[in-house]
């Protein structure tokens, strides 16, 4: 039976730096743009011949990877379709911009075969996107997907933030309403964190952010108004309509194999885990450094629990050949009295108030 994997392709290019943003990114015109895309094809050319299975799902992220134009991205995935071999129903994503509608050529994707938006929208509110650096209004993300929408790309994304300096509960549910009546399949929506090296982390004692406590308060206030829509939690930052879940992130969380292209790309294959230097220099010069082991036990079930179905102790069992410690079972049973996880059958998952904690709980059963 041949092998099925995912495919990442990182385009490290954006106009400008968010404050709160630590992804390797740099500033570039259109000669750099192209010379980029020529060394991406390569390398797509290059891991093509040491994998004879198919292509199932294709992401390509950033960065800011609409800044190439549509054209150009056309051209990475047609690259791909020259090279590798994908599936008949391949999952293929873009990042773009808010703005992108103005600029992109969405008939010529979808007919080259990308069939999935993800736009990075952060929030509806105008203060709220002027606190995040954001230089696009809420308009312009409605303004894309209405494009993609027409132009027969249906499986759209947005993106939201929570834990905005001064954020509320009511801007809060602006933003959730607002990405509703855009008619999206997805939404992530994402806790802000301040990273080190970023422009955040060196003002954070000015940015009125929320405390924990209101930081959980509005992750639970996520949770319940986007199910009110319609939007099913699946993964601690991720809910969708039924049947769209995204199925290139899945597959990271269900121990999948993947191949990543680019700077800073991180692959999952033939059971090693490995990584692009984070520059385009290194990407360029093959600069690959190695990873450990991927798929092991404790891997598997901590990215299992990522996942709102969770961890299946007969398939833990089937996949390892041994059950999973008392101890887990012990400890798992304390976390769902509590209210922190559930059991279903032969699963463990956690709640909404468990994921908020995942972290903390995670190091104490695994």
């Amino acid at each position: 039976m041949s092998k099925s994997i995912g495919l990442y392709l990182h385009i490290p290019f954006c106009k400008s730096k968010c404050p709160y943003c630590d992804f390797y990114s740099t500033r570039a015109g259109e000669t750099e743009y192209s010379d980029y895309v020529f060394a991406l094809k390569e390398k797509i050319k290059y891991w093509s011949k040491r994998f004879d299975g198919t292509v199932k799902t294709v992401y390509i992220g950033g960065g800011t990877p609409s800044v190439l134009g549509a054209e150009r991205l056309c051209d990475i995935l047609s690259s791909v379709k020259e090279n590798f071999t994908l599936e008949s129903n391949a999952e293929i994503t873009v990042e773009v911009n808010p703005d992108s509608g103005k600029k992109l050529d969405f008939a010529l994707m979808k007919s080259t075969g990308f069939n999935r938006l993800s736009i990075g929208m952060q929030s509806a509110v105008p203060a709220e996107l002027k606190k995040l650096g954001r230089i696009h209004s809420a308009e312009d993300a409605k303004h894309t997907a209405e494009l993609a929408q027409a132009a027969g790309i249906t499986n759209i994304s947005l993106d939201l933030m929570t834990g905005i300096p001064l954020q509320t509960k009511e801007t809060l549910k602006q933003s959730v309403d607002f990405c509703a009546q855009c008619g999206v399949t997805h939404i992530s929506s994402y806790i802000l964190k301040i990273e080190e090296n970023t422009k955040f982390a060196q003002i954070e004692s000015k940015l009125n952010l929320p405390s924990d406590d209101e930081q959980a308060e509005l992750y639970l206030y996520t949770v319940e108004l986007l199910e009110q829509y319609g939007y099913m939690q699946y993964e601690i930052s991720n809910f969708a309509k039924k049947g769209f879940e995204s199925r290139h992130n899945s597959s990271y969380w269900e121990c999948g194999e993947y191949i990543g292209i680019g700077p800073s790309a991180h692959s999952f294959f033939n059971g090693k885990r490995f990584f692009y230097g984070r520059s385009i220099e290194d990407f360029k010069a093959d600069k690959i450094i190695e990873d450990g082991e991927g798929g092991t036990a404790e891997e598997y079930s901590m990215l299992s629990l990522r996942l709102k179905k969770g961890l299946n102790t007969d398939e833990y069992t089937k996949r390892y050949g041994a059950t999973l410690p008392l101890s887990f079972f012990k400890k798992a049973d304390l976390y769902v009295k509590n209210g922190f996880m559930e059991h279903n059958g032969a699963s463990y998952s956690f709640t909404p108030k468990g994921f908020l904690v995942s972290n903390t709980i995670l190091a104490d059963l695994i």
